[in-house]
């Protein structure tokens, strides 16, 4: 169930690793801010609460410290004129990786070249290579041209919403071209909360063929849910969305775009625990806890890991 015969690729963005076996690296968390309705943003031209945005990403990489759990931004602008203050704020204030969050492909286009003139095309994830963009051979081409190395692959099929009608998808804008960067992971369309299973199964099937890291925007189906909030009021929402946020993370998935990065002190916990327990699962499975030192189950039940591979719990096949 958590072992793939297909070998998995691992790619490094910016130090990061992602993808592998299940349990093998931690997943990589992508927030996002000046998303709509973000507090810190005070007008779509740039102006933003700089100290609270700067307090938001120190917290982030505090808990990706603590926790093992790597994490990125993701930022959301209208125009690439506003993209570019954010990129030169995020660029002042943090060393993570990043990426730009816009879905007309033109300004994305546009935002994607003051990356290449900054010269951070190693720092930076585009998002996304998408089956509805309408020329993918002459974007990757583009993109090719910026020197632009780490990519998301967004698949998804409006006539078949299978997992299956994902692998489809995927492969379809592989044989494009796309699958020709240095760094290539797969967004598996989250469409709502329960259809997130759908999302989890693409991810199985995609890593059982072609060994790709996936995940998906969990976030989308916890907070487009916004009756909820109303029903269950906000310690339940919290609750679900920490909860699907942990699961999904912990199903055959190598990131997640978790949300606003002010869900961190929630979310990045959460993961941890359930990457916990997937460690334990694995090793109950094959007999092996990997060695990664950012594994959360090495950061906080050292003693545990020896016991159990040291013969005080049940070994594998024994």
């Amino acid at each position: 169930m958590f072992t793939f015969e297909k070998q998995q690729k691992v790619f490094n963005i910016n130090g990061i690793k992602i993808g592998g076996q299940p349990g093998e690296n931690p997943p990589l968390m992508i927030s996002s801010m000046f998303h709509n309705k973000d507090r810190i943003v005070v007008d779509r031209k740039g102006n933003f609460d700089r100290a609270r945005a700067t307090e938001i990403i120190k917290k982030q990489e505090e808990l990706s410290k603590v926790t093992g759990i790597p994490g990125m931004v993701a930022m959301v602008a209208n125009s690439p004129e506003e993209a570019k203050i954010y990129i030169d704020f995020f660029l002042e204030t943090t060393d993570m990786p990043f990426g730009i969050d816009m879905w007309v492909a033109e300004q994305r286009a546009k935002a994607t070249e003051y990356v290449s003139k900054l010269g951070v095309q190693h720092k930076f994830l585009y998002n996304s290579i998408t089956p509805w963009d309408k020329d993918i051979k002459g974007q990757v081409e583009r993109l090719k041209d910026l020197g632009i190395k780490h990519v998301v692959i967004q698949a998804f099929d409006d006539q078949d919403q299978s997992p299956s009608g994902r692998v489809k998808s995927l492969e379809s804008i592989m044989a494009q071209g796309a699958d020709s960067f240095e760094t290539v992971i797969v967004d598996t369309s989250v469409m709502n909360m329960p259809s997130t299973s759908f999302s989890l199964v693409a991810n199985r099937m995609i890593k059982e063929k072609h060994g790709l890291p996936c995940g998906g925007a969990y976030s989308n189906g916890t907070h487009m849910w916004k009756e909820i909030k109303e029903i269950w009021g906000m310690d339940g929402f919290k609750a679900m969305d920490a909860v699907v946020q942990g699961m999904s993370s912990a199903l055959w998935s190598d990131f997640n775009f978790c949300g606003p990065a002010v869900t961190a002190p929630r979310v990045f916990p959460a993961v941890a625990s359930a990457h916990m327990m997937l460690s334990t699962f694995v090793f109950d499975e094959t007999g092996i806890i990997y060695d990664n030192p950012e594994l959360p189950l090495r950061k906080y039940f050292g003693e545990f890991i020896t016991k159990i591979t040291e013969g005080g719990s049940r070994k594998k096949g024994k």
